[in-house]
């Protein structure tokens, strides 16, 4: 497995990777400076072969860029051995689930999404493609993530809520009322500033 990402996030990846005993390549960075990371090597170029990858970049429209410009990537997905996921619970490819998080029955995650440290995900949310609910996240039950909307650490949202497509979710807002595609909501309770 190749680590596409060869900064903080990755390094964060690979002890993932290395907790669940994925057997990691190395690291795939443009950065022609970045040459080793955690003791593995890093690479500058895409291989042209199949390969399998997990992309560790936090931008959420990066990672939607990288993955439709490389047909040749084959995802999995890497959940932390001490995070708690229901066995109800659907992940998608090149999905990453850090430490501490909980995620509850009939929750349904899409495809490259990352659920950061010590996030909860209660019922029946539905979390869509190319997301990030970042540490501390508390999302109550049934509630739904836009595609490659950015939810801020510490962000609380209450049961039933709709967070449209490529939103911003402020550090530590308090989610009450549906949001909007395109919008950036902070505070406590949020209000769109964007």
């Amino acid at each position: 497995m190749y680590i596409y990402g060869a900064s903080g996030h990755g390094k964060v990846i690979a002890e993932i990777a290395e907790e669940s005993g994925a057997v990691i390549t190395g690291f795939i960075d443009l950065d022609i400076n970045k040459n080793e990371v955690l003791n593995y090597e890093v690479i500058h170029t895409i291989p042209t072969q199949k390969i399998e990858v997990i992309i560790a970049i936090g931008n959420n429209a990066v990672r939607k860029k990288l993955v439709n410009e490389n047909d040749n990537f084959e995802y999995d997905k890497l959940i932390h051995p001490r995070a708690n996921v229901s066995k109800r619970t659907t992940i998608g490819e090149g999905s990453v689930v850090m430490a501490g998080v909980s995620i509850n029955a009939d929750v349904v995650i899409g495809n490259h999404c990352i659920i950061n440290t010590n996030a909860s995900v209660d019922h029946d949310c539905k979390i869509n493609n190319f997301v990030h609910i970042s540490p501390n996240v508390a999302l109550a039950g049934n509630v739904e993530i836009g595609e490659g909307a950015h939810i801020g650490i510490g962000t609380c949202v209450i049961q039933g809520i709709k967070i449209g497509k490529w939103c911003t979710i402020g550090a530590g807002t308090v989610v009450i009322k549906d949001v909007p595609d395109g919008v950036t909501l902070v505070g406590n309770p949020g209000r769109i500033i964007k």
